[in-house]
């Protein structure tokens, strides 16, 4: 699945988007944060404050708790973003 990253996210992780694989035991939003968190120091501090971060899937909002499985891409976004 593509992961695509906005603002603050993005500037701390340092890309825009990538292709990734996360294992059969992340199932939902918040374990893929947790998951990505793990990855190194840029994800770290992107998720730091996970509460904070919001995601969309396929272009839907999503909840911490809803299911990636059939998730083509996954964005995330501080809950205010700019143009």
């Amino acid at each position: 699945m593509k992961a695509v990253y906005f603002a603050s996210v993005r500037e701390r992780i340092g890309l825009t988007e990538e292709e990734i694989s996360p294992p059969a035991g992340v199932a939902t939003v918040a374990e893929l944060i947790g998951w990505l968190s793990a990855r190194g120091e840029g994800y770290a501090a992107a998720f730091a404050n996970a509460a904070t971060i919001r995601a969309a899937i396929d272009r839907n909002h999503a909840r911490p708790d809803s299911p990636i499985r059939a998730a083509r891409e996954i964005a995330f976004f501080p809950p205010m973003t700019g143009g």
